[in-house]
């Protein structure tokens, strides 16, 4: 009876170690964290001029589940967006979420910018402004970060940003060396995600890469949402050891946005 009960007790401690679900399925590690980026078009759908749907992209947002999400053209109190509309916030409630918002320029009697969505509380967020060159006719840029602790008691930071469209990539370049030094003092691991408005191989993306690591080497195309051509939403990390990547992948919705939503796992590991 004795040897039945210590077989058994194996047998249960053998199964356990396994890390699978009820359903047989292997279970994530307790130390994954989900991404999603998403420049949201100010929650208007390309097909619906005029139209503001929130809760459409909330919708794309709460089937990913994710732990933390970078926004990208947000209204905040605009005019055509609804004066009383606060699409960060908004969105926060939708999702059940924590919302920083970084303004990057006053818009139709509001302000356009980024955001972070955190599954977290906040503990510290900030918004920082992004240089252009002198006489340079680019919009005004910005960064957004947020510090919280997660379940098992470790520190990351998440940040959210929008590069210059416009040619030559002077601008971009000079934002994401900003953004490298910046968040090279963060002191914790850092998860970098946004509109980068270059492709990789760009010079731009050839300084993100030097600072962080992609969560994607040949990364699928993200714009325009109906037949995507290129590549210029991405997510990274630092410092390479801090993560592994279990999945990139891009959400073929194409209703909410112009663009494609993309969504990573990583692990924290370091």
């Amino acid at each position: 009876m004795k040897y039945c009960i210590i077989i058994s007790l194996c047998i249960l401690l053998a199964a356990c170690s396994t890390n699978k679900t009820a359903t047989g399925t292997e279970a994530m590690p307790v130390d994954t964290i989900k991404v999603l980026t998403y420049n949201i078009h100010h929650a208007n759908p390309p097909s619906k001029k005029d139209v503001i749907d929130l809760d459409a992209i909330a919708g794309v947002i709460n089937q990913q589940h994710p732990d933390f999400v970078a926004l990208q053209e947000v209204d905040v109190h605009t005019g055509r967006s609804g004066r009383d509309v606060h699409e960060a916030e908004v969105l926060a409630v939708k999702t059940g979420m924590h919302a920083q918002f970084a303004k990057g320029i006053p818009y139709d009697g509001g302000e356009y910018g980024i955001a972070v969505l955190s599954r977290y509380p906040i503990k510290e967020g900030h918004a920082y402004q992004l240089p252009s060159a002198p006489g340079s006719k680019g919009e005004p840029r910005a960064l957004c970060t947020v510090k919280v602790k997660l379940k098992n008691g470790r520190r990351v930071m998440m940040a959210s940003t929008h590069l210059d469209v416009l040619k030559p990539d002077t601008d971009r370049l000079l934002q994401m060396r900003e953004i490298s030094r910046l968040l090279g003092q963060a002191g914790m691991p850092v998860i970098l995600a946004g509109d980068f408005n270059a492709k990789p191989g760009s010079a731009a993306i050839q300084v993100l890469d030097s600072a962080f690591t992609r969560t994607c080497d040949n990364c699928p195309f993200t714009i325009p949402v109906d037949a995507p051509n290129r590549t210029i939403d991405l997510i990274a990390y630092a410092p390479a050891k801090a993560f592994r990547v279990i999945e990139h992948t891009v959400i073929p919705e194409r209703y909410a946005s112009d663009h494609l939503p993309v969504a990573a796992k990583l692990v924290l590991v370091q």
